[in-house]
Order: C-alpha cells, then structure tokens, then sequence
C-alpha cells in the first residue's frame, strides 16, 4: 500500500500526470485533458471553476491499484493562494511525487512545496515532466536540484531525444531502453539502449552509485572495493535512502505524450514507503510523544485525522487519513477536541467527486466519513478515554483583505451559508463583520484565491458578490518598551467593578512580529491568579484594533507585575475592562510604528525585456535579491511589499508584450516607509471621523 502526493508549480503538470496514472491503472476508461477542451476536463479537476480556469483549486483525492499494490493519490494545487491544500495532503501523507516542468525547472512554488515537504519529512521522487516542450533542458534542472533545493539527487532515468524527438526512456538501474507504443503509450516495449547513449547512460550510472554511496553504507562499502552493485542491490539503497530523505531520484517523460508514467508508478512501489515504514506519533494530555501502530488490524485502538473538509450535496464529507487500528461502518467515533460522541454512519473511498461505498477501513487508509461535526485538524479516537491528538496541521496567515457584500438583498440567507461553509472547509479564509464600516471583511492568501470564492459564491449559491478594493494586513507594532499602569473602578450602586493592572509592553525581537506574548510576572496576592486569564484576554482582544490604523498589535510582550483588587467588586469583567484601558493608555503613550507584509516575487522575462521588469519593480519599491537566466529567459528573484503589487499582473503583461509571468509569495513582516505609514495613519483618522474633530476644535 502507498499514499502518495502530487505536488508541483503551477503549470507542471501534476493533473496531467494523475490523469495518465489513473487511465494506466485501468481506474477510467478514457483520458481528457486539463484545459477541457473536449468539454470534459481532467477527473480530478472536478469542481466546475477549475475546468473553466484550467487549474487546481482543491486537492482531489482517488485511490488505484497497480501490480497488486493500493495507491491511495491526493492531486494538490500549484498557486500559493491555495497552499493550505498542499500544507494539509502532505501532513498526511507518507510520500511524494514533486513534478518539475522541463523548462521551468525549479521555480518559488517548488521551492516552497519543498519546504513542506521538510517540514512533515515526506520523502520524494522527482518526475522531470514535459519533455516535449521546446527548449526542455532535464540536465538544467537536475543542477538547479542540487543547487537550489539541496537535494543529493541523480538520474536513475535518461530521455531518448527531447522536444518533438522524444522517443522514450533509458533505464539506467536495468540498462534497457524502453519505448511506448499505442494510441495512448500503453505498451512499453524493451531494447538494447541506443549505441549513442551508452557512453552517457555509464556515466550518469557511475554518478547514480556515487551519490547512493554517499549516504549509504552499503552501497558505500561495495564503492571503495570497486565493486558492481547488481541491480537489487542498487534498487534496495535507492529505497533505503529516499526514504531516509538523504536522496532524491529523478525520473524523466512527458505526461501529455504518454511516455514515462508507467515507469513512474513502478518507482512510487520501489521507492516510497509504505505505511508501516513511516513513523506517525500522537500527544496526550501530558504532550508525551506516542508512536501509532501500523498494523492492519484492530487489535490497537482507532485513530484517525480529519484533515480536509467538503460540503457535498449530502452534507459535510470529512476526509480523514487513518493511523491506528480499525473501524467499521455503523460504530461510534469521539472527537478529542469537543469530546462529542458521533455515529458514522456511511463511511466512502473517494475518486474525485465520486464516492465508492466500504464498510471498513484500517491503518494506513485514506478515506471520508459522512455527517460528522467538526474542523479541519480534529483527532477522532474509538474509545472515549483516550485524551490524544495527532501532530496539527501549519496553517498559513492571510496576506490579504476585501469587503464582500451581496448584490442583491434577498440573497443574504444563501451569503451567509456560503461564507459559513468556505471557512469552515478552508483555514486560510477568514471572515470578521467590521463594527465600524458595517462590511464583511473576508481575507485570505492572494487576490485569486478570494476571486476564487467570490465566483464559487455566485456558481454555487446563486448570490452574486460586490468585492471591495483589497486591504493589505498591515500590523501595529512598538519601537520602544512603555509602562502601563490602569485603574478601573466604578460605583453606580449595587456591586462596583475594581481592578488594578501595572506592568511594561516592550517590543519583540523582528522574527516574532506577528505574535503576541503575555506574561505574568505577579507575585504575592495583589491579583489573585483566577483574575490573570480574564486580564490576558481583555489584552488579547484590545490588541486585535490599534491606535493608528485600527490593524492588530503584534510584535508586542505584555508584562503584567503587579496590580490591585478590591475583596468585594474585584470580578473577571473588572479586570478584563483593566487591561482594556492598560494597553489603549499605554499605546496612546507608546511610539508606535506599522509592519507590511513582504513577499517574495520571481518574474520570468524575455531577455530583451529585462531593463524595463527591472525599473518596473524598482517602481514599486521592491528589492532585487538575485537574477539568473537561460536560453533567452532571466529570472528575477525579488522581495516588493504587498501594498506595492496590486495590478502588477496587468503592467507586467503590457511591458513584456505578454510573454513575462510573475509568482509571489509571503516572505516576512517589516517596517512600512515612513511616508506610507503617515499616509495610512491620516485615511484611518479620516475615515473614523477623528480629524474633523481635531479642526473643529482649532476653528474654536
């Protein structure tokens, strides 16, 4: 058994290549492409905007079989906007397809699903995608590997021929050159490797065995005595290192002509690893690490996440990644986060939107649960005494703001019930009603991923949405440490309120600017301890509107030391509206200073068009970090705050007579220039009416 990601850039081909897995497994009975042009669309792109657009909004979920293997395969998409798809599949899955594109190579979005990779340990086999393609460079990419990504990879694959002369593959492991034959590839036929390429199959051969060997005692012992590993010996340290994630190797073939993805399948039995060879843990209560059985039995309790949820036309369908024992259909499942007892009651296997009926399934299986009540990350455990939660999901912070509200007033209800359902299936879409505008503020990851929504809105609920113009999160934050102290009392008869807080907001360090620390540092009985969580939560929600923009406080440690309280009128809400008043005085007081979000952008251009990309992002204040080039393209590589890229989609598009393309993604937080911050400061005192204040009171 294996459970396996497709994951890539945008536009490398990642749909294709489950397409072709899935008609080679015998799973559909016909291919279609991505672009749809036969009016059908690729089968995991099922969701009807995607085969508009030609892109992956949602990662996809099937299961085939092959040479008497389950391959359970999670398609993600390419585009940072949607990054919490990938963020999610990878977190449950044990290994990885990373899909390069020929000519691209390794752009920002392989560089970040790289980094996911990391972050879960999931080992991966690079598939060098798109062979066909003019100017396709495999060696190209295999150095950019090792350069940018720092894997030790090698080729265990070689092209016969590329562009329009790709005829098929050379084995390097076996020495055989393979060709595929038929309509659609299907056959693979066997030679002796072309004469021309036996000299260049030995030394990548030879560069193969070395970078196994580096890693590799075996193999490595077997190098020093000059010895021939035989091809098993070969296969089985391929494995033992890929999945030890100190190798990577690279498999070559162009999906859209239907050569190399059978010997692809092959590679994810022979290299990735299945369930039990994968280490998974869960925490108790006590944050004790314990590591989850994989036996396909139910001798151990069931254990399983929900990582991804989807309303379907029968309600909520949780999808949920088993990692102990085994559960049937009709029992009872406790979620260790509400403690809530549900009864499954259907329990499916999915193929993309279709769904396959099971009434078991154990370790290691991928599979979606019907009518369960709950989020994206819950644990769910078969026996109520187990206080365990599986290692959580890292979900991104959104970059981005607008103000939707509905076109037509009748159309509320169904609003309401499509913003309710987004944020629930997706973390990175965030909604919050603005008390002052009166406007739904919804932000997320990038301007298409809430276009995205805003058409779902329309496709799905019939409610047509007015976007307002894009808010940045822009954050407040210290320069300097102030000291608070606040005294809040009231008498109107009956019981009062009473409570005294004092204590030091000092800035943090620039890596922590987007988190929010509170420290009690009381000591004696001044405030008794009951009070202190009422106190940190009357800071934590001041902290959600600063003074000079009305964006969150961050970047800030809030030291309380000591305070005051009254034996009768002393209460959580007395203490609470205390540390109100504390952190509003202080920041009054306080030279206060506003972060912007930075991000990474990578524009590709046409040599030509180099000078005027340049002063282009030179306009909007962006920093070059690096640039390099190949076969008549230059890549920039770049750091522009947010703010500063609006429209840029378009002016790129006119400056390079639409041949220039851009990707971005979140880089850091950092101090606005001082012009932009005095800008910002006088809309928001303007749009709070703060101003007309102010000269109202001079013309008196």
């Amino acid at each position: 058994m294996r459970n396996i990601g497709i994951s890539a850039h945008i536009d490398s081909g990642k749909t294709t290549v489950t397409e072709r897995i899935l008609f080679y497994s015998g799973r559909i009975k016909e291919m279609h492409e991505v672009k749809g042009k036969d009016n059908v669309g690729a089968t995991m792109d099922s969701m009807e905007l995607e085969r508009q657009r030609g892109i992956t909004i949602q990662s996809a979920a099937t299961c085939i079989s092959w040479n008497d293997h389950h391959i359970n395969i999670i398609d993600t998409p390419g585009h940072v906007d949607f990054t919490v798809e990938v963020e999610r599949a990878l977190r449950v899955l044990d290994g990885a397809i990373l899909v390069l594109c020929a000519v691209g190579g390794v752009q920002s979005q392989t560089l970040t699903v790289n980094r996911q990779m990391k972050r879960y340990q999931v080992p991966s086999i690079a598939f060098i995608n798109k062979l066909d393609r003019m100017n396709a460079n495999p060696n190209r990419v295999l150095s950019q590997m090792r350069s940018k990504l720092n894997h030790n990879a090698a080729f265990v694959q070689l092209p016969i021929g590329l562009e329009s002369n790709m005829k098929g593959i050379v084995d390097i492991i076996n020495g055989r050159a393979l060709y595929y034959d038929g309509e659609f590839g299907q056959t693979i036929r066997t030679e002796d490797v072309p004469s021309e390429m036996r000299a260049e199959m030995e030394d990548r051969r030879q560069e193969l065995i070395e970078c196994v060997a580096n890693k590799d005692d075996e193999i490595g012992d077997l190098f020093l005595q000059e010895i021939e590993p035989s091809v098993d010996q070969l296969k089985a340290a391929i494995r033992r290192t890929t999945l030890s994630r100190t190798f990577v190797p690279v498999l070559v073939g162009t999906a859209l002509k239907n050569k190399g993805v059978q010997t692809l399948l092959d590679a994810v039995l022979d290299y990735l690893p299945n369930p039990t060879e994968v280490k998974n843990y869960a925490f108790d209560e006590d944050d004790n690490k314990l590591k989850m059985s994989p036996v396909r039995d139910g001798t151990n309790p069931f254990i399983a996440l929900a990582f991804k949820l989807e309303a379907g036309k029968f309600g909520q369908l949780t999808y949920m990644r088993v990692y102990q024992g085994k559960f049937q259909k009709g029992n009872y499942l406790y979620n260790t986060r509400t403690g809530k007892r549900v009864r499954v009651s259907r329990l499916v296997q999915m193929h993309a939107d279709k769904m396959e009926d099971v009434s078991e399934v154990y370790a290691g299986d991928i599979c979606a649960f019907f009518g369960i009540d709950c989020a994206s990350g819950d644990t769910f455990v078969s026996q109520p005494k187990l206080q365990l939660s599986m290692e959580s999901i890292h979900v991104p912070e959104p970059v981005i703001s607008l103000s939707f509200k509905p076109a037509k007033k009748i159309d509320l209800d169904n609003f309401s019930k499509g913003i309710n359902r987004f944020t629930r299936e997706d973390p990175t879409f965030t909604v919050y009603f603005d008390n002052e505008s009166k406007e739904t503020i919804v932000s997320g990851m990038g301007e298409l991923h809430l276009e995205v929504y805003a058409q779902r809105m329309k496709n799905e609920y019939n409610c047509e949405v007015i976007s307002g113009k894009p808010k940045v999160a822009f954050r407040e934050t210290l320069l300097r440490p102030v000291e608070f102290d606040y005294l809040h009392k009231k008498q109107t008869g009956g019981a009062g309120q009473f409570g005294r807080v004092s204590g030091v907001i000092e800035p943090l360090p620039s890596e922590s600017n987007t988190k929010l620390e509170f420290l009690d540092e009381t000591v004696g009985t001044n405030i008794p301890k009951q009070f202190v969580p009422s106190i940190e939560k009357g800071f934590r929600e001041c902290a959600e509107k600063g003074p000079m923009i009305g964006h969150k406080v961050t970047g800030v440690r809030i030291c309380l030391q000591d305070g005051q309280h009254h034996i009768v009128d002393s209460s959580d809400l007395a203490f609470k509206l205390a540390a109100e008043g504390a952190l509003k005085q202080a920041l009054s007081n306080a030279t206060m200073t506003i972060l912007e979000p930075v991000m990474n952008v990578e524009v590709s251009t046409p040599n030509e068009f180099q000078g005027v990309v340049m002063a282009s992002v030179n306009k909007r204040h962006g920093v070059i970090n690096g640039t390099d080039g190949s076969e008549g393209y230059t890549n920039l590589y770049c750091e522009v705050p947010l703010n500063d890229m609006f429209g840029y989609a378009s002016e790129l598009r006119s400056i390079t007579q639409g041949k220039g393309e851009y990707t971005m993604e979140f880089s850091h937080y950092s101090q606005c220039r001082p012009n932009v911050q005095e800008e910002l400061n006088q809309k928001y005192l303007e749009e709070t009416g703060q101003v007309q204040v102010k000269s109202a009171k001079k013309s008196r």
